[in-house]
């Protein structure tokens, strides 16, 4: 949170998020909720400069640097960074910023109706929420899933939260790939279509306010990353045909 005491602290805290939205571009999945958010923090300044400025003007400047530092974080959830991303036919690229949170074997119920390699990313709301697609190919199965809002690093949340799922297949195999809401992500988008031509890295999906990706991979598949280990959507390459 940027609810910090002092004023010297919400400067610092404005500086570093002014330089983390630096060379990029807003998701159009912001627009709506950015121009809501500069209208209130313009109205709620207004009011705070005629009728408080005079008596206590300190109480002014703290309620607008609180102000600005949450329009800020809110512009810079919505980020689109530059970024130069990675491609390569027998690459799977991670599809969403955050931090790998579980590597293990598990059998799927949805598709596949039997064993995969499942790698969970997490996202917290500091990260990109731009989800890209982790490899070429034709989409085979698009499917919306009504559930709860469980935490996203609950396991159960891989099966009974809302999510959307999809199967991406080509000449190397099939992967599905399930974003999934959280306690704060109640809205995912997925801009893909059955029968759909994909390419790699370009995009797939929002999910707002936080939450995770899972991938389903083949067994036998080559895993380049670890748990625990920050990760780029787009960029960093999650396993290996």
């Amino acid at each position: 949170m940027y609810l910090v005491s002092c004023p010297l602290c919400l400067v610092n805290d404005i500086s570093y998020i002014c330089h983390s939205i630096y060379s990029m571009t807003i998701h159009r999945e912001g627009y709506k909720t950015l121009a809501i958010s500069a209208f209130a923090f313009a109205l709620i300044n207004l009011v705070s400069f005629y009728f408080i400025s005079f008596h206590q003007p300190w109480l002014s400047w703290v309620i607008f640097f609180i102000t600005l530092a949450l329009l800020l974080f809110l512009i810079s959830f919505f980020r689109v960074p530059a970024r130069k991303l990675t491609v390569g036919d027998n690459l799977i690229i991670c599809p969403a910023d955050g931090k790998v949170v579980v590597i293990e074997e598990i059998f799927d119920e949805e598709y596949f109706k039997d064993k995969r390699l499942q790698v969970s990313i997490f996202m917290s709301p500091a990260n990109v929420h731009q989800n890209l697609n982790p490899i070429n190919g034709e989409v085979i199965y698009n499917q919306y899933h009504k559930g709860k809002y469980l935490v996203a690093w609950n396991p159960k949340s891989s099966t009974e939260n809302e999510r959307h799922s999809v199967v991406i297949r080509n000449n190397k195999g099939e992967i599905l790939v399930k974003q999934i809401a959280g306690a704060l992500a109640k809205r995912i988008v997925n801009y893909l279509e059955k029968g759909q031509k994909v390419k790699q890295s370009a995009e797939m999906g929002f999910i707002k306010f936080g939450s995770r990706v899972d991938i389903l991979l083949p067994l036998g598949t080559i895993v380049k990353v670890q748990l625990n280990q920050a990760v780029q959507g787009g960029v960093t390459v999650l396993a290996e045909w």
